[in-house]
């Protein structure tokens, strides 16, 4: 049996009723953030590490606003703190910068700042924190020790919920009261375990996926099929929402954040459309397996230094979401019994998938790829995802015994292309995108 986790958004139906609580729980949530970063700051000053979560929770145990939520709930706060400082440590760009402190800055009409607020955070729930009456659609949320001020009875947030028809919320693992800026309301997020039969693979297939810039995906299959998908709908949206959000003026504190919060919600719809469609794609062609490239390093040259793409492409470096896309590529392949592989990318733009020539010149302006010993032309992303699909790197891959063979190039230089539409998810152009290296 396979064992997955969905996640179901419900509306919170006795809303007015249990809106003070979750207030009070997210605003403790921020605030236990803050203690949490203010002390793992200091710590990296005197010791030059940042304490880990284990660590946290050891510390922070005892402190006030550790009681502010249930354990579990608190723990999750100081976890997401370490993966957050982890995740940035880790990213080696001076453009980012560590985990700041969660408070939101009212102004009035001429600008100045007249107070200070904690934001309403998101709060988790785990397992001993829940109790799920499945009749009758309600979960108790123990509250945290700061905030039981009534009777035992009063010891937990009841809350009514509705998800949308044909749902059945089964097997609760977590809740999330999630904080919507834009309609100024709580909603849950309930996380369920599944557990189906494990399904076999499609077929004995595989596909290469080079993930880029200009297209986000190239797709390359065992039955010389190739997709793009290109990066148009990430990159408009790169570009016009940190400008909304940089004239926000002072008292647009806000507008920023449902701007950031509409950005996030376009991007994440993004890579699950892409996702499923990809996934799609494959179980269509018996594809079992997927090899994805491992970009792992791809800001850096073999020096290690930086390197640079130019200030757009920099830009949009800077926004990719690589382990995010593929992390939701390997749960919705899974599903379907296809595997997913993460292999090198070492060489494999500069190297003609159809006779094995190696050489960097041969990859040319608007994403075109010509041999010059073998006189093929086409699309360079397709020729790196075809080069992923054959596992370059890997010496003794039966794959690579592909290279040199006499091969159909026509679909190398004519893939399908795919846009993206908000509405529809992905619908096929007839028309090839460049692709910039």
């Amino acid at each position: 049996m396979l064992e997955v986790h969905r996640t179901y958004r419900a509306k919170i139906r006795n809303h007015s009723q249990v809106a003070e609580s979750l207030d009070r729980h997210g605003w403790s949530a921020s605030k236990l953030w803050n203690v949490a970063n203010y002390h793992s700051r200091e710590v990296w000053e005197e010791t030059g590490e940042i304490p880990d979560h284990e660590e946290l929770k050891d510390e922070l145990k005892t402190h006030p606003k550790y009681k502010g939520l249930h354990s579990q709930s608190s723990q999750r706060v100081l976890e997401e703190l370490a993966e957050a400082f982890n995740s940035w440590y880790s990213s080696d760009d001076d453009r980012d910068n560590p985990p700041g402190y969660r408070k939101e800055n009212y102004y009035d009409d001429e600008g100045r700042r007249v107070h200070e607020e904690h934001p309403r955070s998101t709060v988790t729930w785990k397992q001993h924190g829940i109790r799920h009456d499945t009749k009758n659609n309600r979960v108790r949320l123990s509250k945290g020790a700061n905030h039981k001020e009534h009777p035992k009875a009063w010891e937990y947030i009841l809350v009514e919920y509705k998800t949308r028809p044909g749902v059945e919320v089964e097997n609760l693992q977590q809740v999330r009261s999630v904080y919507d800026q834009a309609k100024e309301r709580w909603e849950l997020h309930l996380v369920c375990k599944d557990e189906i039969e494990t399904p076999d693979a499609p077929g004995p297939e595989t596909a290469g996926i080079d993930l880029g810039i200009s297209n986000f995906a190239a797709v390359a299959y065992s039955t010389e099929d190739a997709d793009l998908y290109p990066g148009n709908r990430l990159k408009q949206d790169g570009y016009y929402f940190p400008k909304e959000i940089a004239n926000c003026d002072n008292s647009g504190g806000d507008r920023a954040t449902r701007l950031h919060h509409k950005w996030s919600e376009r991007r994440t719809h993004f890579f699950h459309s892409l996702a499923k469609h990809i996934v799609q794609r494959c179980v269509e062609k018996d594809v079992g397996r997927i090899n994805v490239g491992d970009l792992e390093g791809v800001r850096e040259d073999e020096d290690g230094a930086s390197k640079n793409w130019g200030k757009h492409g920099n830009l949009d470096l800077h926004g990719w979401a690589f382990d995010r896309f593929t992390s939701i590529l390997e749960y919705k392949a899974k599903v379907e019994g296809i595997e997913v592989v993460e292999v090198s990318e070492r060489d494999t733009s500069k190297t003609c998938c159809v006779c094995g020539k190696e050489d960097e010149s041969q990859r040319v302006e608007r994403g075109l790829y010509v041999c010059e010993d073998c006189d093929a032309a086409f699309n360079a992303d397709v020729n790196g995802a075809e080069n992923i699909r054959l596992d370059l790197n890997q010496s003794n891959s039966e794959s690579s015994a592909n290279l040199g063979e006499d091969r159909s190039t026509g679909w190398l230089a004519q893939p399908g292309v795919y846009l993206h539409d908000l509405s529809h998810g992905f619908s096929p152009r007839e028309q090839v995108v460049d692709c910039k290296p």
